[in-house]
């Protein structure tokens, strides 16, 4: 059963989301712990959302769809690599072929790489974008579409990081969640109009639940402390945890979603 506080107070009873990255890392156990996709997925079908777990691992997929079905939530895996164009329009295929519609898409892949130019070849800086940035594009191509077609718009959110503003050893992770930033206020300007609300998350280093139990409470004590007086976040932009929620209403989103701030043209 979703919790009933959560339910009536994000109105996703019956929305459909699509989280990527919700299985889990490569190489990570199945009860090793929860990722921040993970977590978004379950707390999402919590709330009464069907869920879309998009993972490249089948098993670990599978493992998060098994977690929101033993709590009495609905949701199913898809296999995917989000890098690929054929592979993200098939994610969006699936889900609206399953449920008939499409209201929320939690672009959560990503991962860092250390070094700096000097040392870093063109073939991993083109990975980091392909992985960070191309996926976010090549999703929001295939879903924006199924959003407006389902006709109650949708909401966006794409996962940011702190870093894109405090740079610390990884220069092609700032740039590429610096782009991040970039697409989140143009996909604003470019569709908000149709009623699909973007939403940038920026995370702090977080240590998850490592037990499936997660509840509200334990992930708000989750939340990363703000930042220092000495590093602001930019105007209408302000961190918040991996972990939260989001309506499917643009004009409800930035009273609703307290943990993420919508970019707006």
């Amino acid at each position: 059963m979703p919790f009933e506080t959560i339910a009536n107070d994000y109105g996703l009873i019956g929305k459909v989301a699509i989280v990527s990255g919700a299985g889990g890392p490569i190489g990570q156990g199945l009860d090793e712990g929860v990722t921040n996709g993970r977590a978004t997925a379950i707390l999402l079908a919590r709330a009464g959302a069907r869920v879309c777990v998009v993972g490249r691992t089948p098993e670990l997929a599978q493992h998060t769809v098994d977690i929101i079905k033993n709590e009495g939530g609905e949701a199913f895996a898809q296999v995917a690599d989000v890098t690929r164009e054929a592979d993200c329009r098939g994610v969006v295929e699936a889900t609206m072929q399953r449920y008939g519609r499409l209201d929320c898409l939690d672009n959560n892949v990503g991962r860092s790489a250390p070094g700096d130019v000097t040392v870093m070849s063109l073939e991993e800086w083109r990975s980091m974008f392909a992985l960070n940035v191309d996926s976010m594009m090549l999703m929001c191509k295939y879903a924006i579409p199924a959003m407006v077609a389902s006709g109650d718009g949708g909401s966006i959110v794409n996962i940011g990081s702190l870093r894109s503003i405090r740079p610390l050893k990884s220069t092609v992770y700032t740039v590429t969640k610096g782009a991040v930033i970039a697409l989140t206020s143009t996909l604003a300007v470019d569709h908000g109009a149709q009623g699909i609300a973007q939403t940038a998350s920026f995370s702090a280093p977080c240590s998850l639940p490592t037990s499936t139990g997660i509840s509200p409470r334990s992930a708000a004590r989750c939340a990363p402390r703000p930042p220092s007086s000495s590093a602001k976040a930019p105007a209408g932009i302000r961190p918040s945890s991996p972990v939260f929620f989001f309506p499917t209403r643009r004009s409800s989103l930035p009273d609703r979603a307290s943990a993420s701030t919508a970019a707006r043209p």
